[in-house]
């Protein structure tokens, strides 16, 4: 009987001390496996030193730091849940997810000073530690933790993150996992094994991460590429064409991005998209959105059939992949599953005939456990399968077994009876030269009860007017539906959009039903 496959950082501590295991993009920071074990042992043994025990919750509020993983493999070695909080939120907003984590600990930096002080003066803590400067109130964090011996602590379990849903639907839900106390911190997990198998992930990777570590998809790959031995760019912000010159500079090999950085990248003058060298560029993958089909095609013909896909959430209830080959072949589609079983019920829980779009289920997977709501958990359940779980998306499956996502079901646009997808629009009209980015919700109508109207952001160097209006509400008339495209058409200066890519679509809605809890959760 063969051995189990192990991976972890000090894995690779032990074989190449020297290699980094990550670096800055901006500032070129870099820490080396050694030193992030070293460090990692370190803040393990200070959560101790603190009376934390496995199972207990600290909450990292930080932005693109190069302390974030130290602090992170900190926790995930000494049992701990490691709470990773959005750095564009507000204190009311923080101090929700830090209380109702059950966060003993809040870690931040002098980036987000101001709001991090209304937190700790509206809570209590055990301790409020700052990394990379100090806060006046705030214990260095780095200071206690240099003084920690750093070797393992005696009682090592696989701690894991808790994350909390980004809440474009409504007020976030915390994901906690369950764990196991004997659980060893260097156990293969599902992720590895999707990154090695699908992902061609070795130790000789370099991976660029060039969106917010806070979310669960940049934190877990990074996290995963490092203990496969990998080394990780970091990028501090996204900006489109310093990702190119990254990916040049440092010879990346792997990446993930979102559809949004795509559109940005494609809209960069011709001149500067080919001024970089990318052939060091094996795998690109993209989710957390819908891409839209023009988007993809242009990106696999400028990249060539390196860019996969995948549909998963942070719940972890099931994910779907796609390759470059596959998708050509079924141009929309998230692909076939690879953890989990998806099913596409009717509003009643029926599974509808192949080609028709229903809410989307996972079976054969562990179902979300949303930390203090026992509700929002069981509504996410199948009405009469209780081990089948549901995002809230709705979709199609086609003849061959690949899935298709048509919109999330809050989303949903019902005129005069007819249901109306709006991602079929925004589809299009991000594609128009002059649009940057674009949300299309229902508002209200004495008639039909609601119409589709379009609320769009221009590039920089176009001028919203009446007859660009029209122009948008035109072009999407030649490639939709009449009753599919907006009726009228908003501008706005800049779509709240959360830096994974997400849009907070219930936010623009918002503005239109006169609901007044515009929070950015």
């Amino acid at each position: 009987m063969s051995q189990a496959q192990t991976f972890h950082p000090y894995i690779q501590a032990a074989k190449t001390p020297d290699k980094p295991a990550l670096i800055m993009g901006g500032s070129g920071e870099t820490i080396t496996f050694k030193q992030m074990d070293d460090r990692s042992n370190q803040g393990a043994q200070l959560f101790r030193s603190l009376g934390l025990e496995k199972g207990d919750t600290i909450a990292i509020f930080l932005d693109n730091n190069p302390r974030y993983f130290e602090i992170a493999w900190a926790a995930q070695r000494s049992g701990l849940y490691f709470t990773c909080i959005s750095s564009r939120l507000t204190a009311p907003e923080v101090k929700y997810i830090v209380e109702d984590s059950g966060s003993q600990i809040l870690i931040t930096c002098p980036a987000l000073a101001d709001v991090a002080k209304e937190v700790k003066a509206t809570t209590t803590l055990d301790k409020y530690y700052s990394v990379s400067g100090s806060i006046e109130g705030f214990e260095d964090f780095e200071a206690d933790r240099n003084a920690q011996p750093a070797e393992r602590v005696a009682d090592e379990s696989s701690g894991a993150d808790m994350l909390y849903s980004s809440g474009t639907t409504g007020r976030p839900k915390g994901i906690r996992p369950t764990l196991d106390p004997d659980m060893p911190i260097d156990v293969d997990t599902v992720l590895r094994m999707i990154l090695g198998g699908a992902g061609g992930f070795t130790e000789d990777c370099i991976y660029l991460s060039p969106a917010p570590l806070y979310h669960a998809a940049p934190l877990r790959w990074t996290m995963t590429a490092m203990a496969i031995g990998a080394t990780v760019i970091v990028m501090e912000k996204f900006d489109p064409e310093t990702y190119l010159q990254y990916v040049e500079k440092y010879k990346v090999t792997h990446s993930q991005l979102v559809p949004t950085m795509f559109v940005r990248m494609l809209k960069l003058p011709e001149d500067v998209r080919k001024k970089y060298d990318l052939s060091s560029l094996k795998f690109a993958v993209h989710a957390a959105a819908p891409c839209p089909i023009p988007v993809k095609e242009q990106m696999i013909e400028w990249w060539g059939p390196i860019i996969h896909e995948y549909y998963a959430g942070s719940e972890g209830n099931g994910l779907t992949w796609i390759n470059s080959e596959d998708w050509l072949g079924h141009k929309g589609s998230v692909g076939k599953p690879l953890h989990g079983v998806p099913h596409i019920c009717d509003e009643e829980g029926h599974e509808v005939p192949v080609g028709e779009a229903g809410m989307i289920y996972f079976s054969d997977t562990t179902p979300p456990n949303y930390h203090n709501d026992p509700e929002k958990s069981q509504k996410a359940r199948h009405p009469f399968h209780d081990d089948w779980s549901s995002l809230g998306d709705v979709g199609r499956m086609d003849e061959d077994g690949f899935l298709y996502l048509t919109d999330r079901k809050a989303f949903m646009i019902i005129s005069g009876g007819v249901n109306i997808y709006p991602q079929e629009a925004e589809n299009v009209l991000i594609t128009h030269d002059k649009v940057a980015d674009v949300a299309v919700i229902g508002v209200p109508n004495e008639d039909f009860g609601e119409e589709v109207k379009a609320v769009v952001q221009v590039m920089p160097d176009v001028t919203p007017s009446d007859e660009l209006a029209q122009e948008l509400i035109d072009f999407c008339h030649t490639h939709l539906s009449k009753i599919k495209c907006p009726r009228t058409v908003d501008f706005d200066p800049e779509l709240p959009r959360h830096p994974t890519g997400k849009l907070y679509k219930r936010l623009i809605r918002d503005r239109y039903w006169g609901k007044k809890d515009s929070r950015i959760v």
